[in-house]
Formats: structure tokens, sequence, C-alpha cells
């Protein structure tokens, strides 16, 4: 059943139905990563397995392909994130460890492990990736 509506009304559904169709276009889908092992990141929460280091290489090679992707693509390729903060407004950060630490240690505590962190803008789209740097092994 149509039950119609004053001008005002369609005009204001027409400008809500623009604005989240510029909402949902906006970022882009991420493709996979060149010589990136997404299956062995993702099988390795909190890299305390110790098997993330060895993807890190190619993400770094490839982590302009992140730049402007959506949230949900981020976490189908890498995962749901180790940790997550919220930020002012509607701004996100995701943590992903990239070594063992003390978060490996059964509380799941913040640790001050090298991790991947890529923050999201308030439209839910890549602004920032920062890979921390392995730290250094002794032989």
């Amino acid at each position: 059943m149509f039950i119609s509506s004053s001008p005002f009304q369609r005009s204001r559904f027409l400008v809500l139905l623009a604005l989240s169709s510029l909402m949902m276009g906006c970022g882009h889908s991420l493709r996979e990563l060149p010589d990136f092992d997404a299956k062995t990141w993702r099988s390795d929460p909190y890299a305390c397995r110790n098997m993330r280091s060895s993807a890190v290489p190619a993400l770094v090679s490839a982590k302009e392909e992140l730049y402007e992707a959506r949230a949900n693509d981020v976490t189908a390729l890498l995962g749901p994130p180790d940790e997550e903060e919220l930020r002012a407004g509607t701004e996100k950060v995701y943590y992903y460890y990239l070594e063992p630490g003390t978060h490996c240690e059964g509380r799941r505590a913040r640790s001050g492990a090298p991790c991947l962190s890529i923050r999201f803008g308030p439209i839910g789209t890549v602004t920032e990736v920062l890979i921390d740097p392995l730290t250094p092994r002794s032989n």
C-alpha cells in the first residue's frame, strides 16, 4: 500500500538516500596483497605463535594498498584486530601484534611488542598505516 507523503518528506528521503549512497561509495575494495600470506597471518592471533613476522616484509611493501580501504575489507584480509581503540568522533584504530610479547601470557593486556596500527577516519576508511620495526634478534 502506498501512502502519499508531503513534498518535504520526499525531498528529505532523497537527500538521505543520496548521502547514504555517498558514504557507501567511499573507500575501495581491498584486493589480495602481492606475496602476503593472509591465511598464515589470520591463523596467528596476537602473533603468539610467531608466524606473523614472516609476512611483515610483504605487508610493508604493499601497505599503500591499505589506504582508503574500508574497515570490513581490512578485517576480511587481516582478521579481527588484536586490539581496537575508539577515538574521538567516529575514528578508530586497529592494532595487530607482529611478535609475541607479554600480551601472550594469558591476560591479553597490552604489551610493548611491535605492532601494526591501522587508523580509520570518520567515514570508515584507512587514513594511516604504521608498522613498528621488529625487535632485533640475538643469535
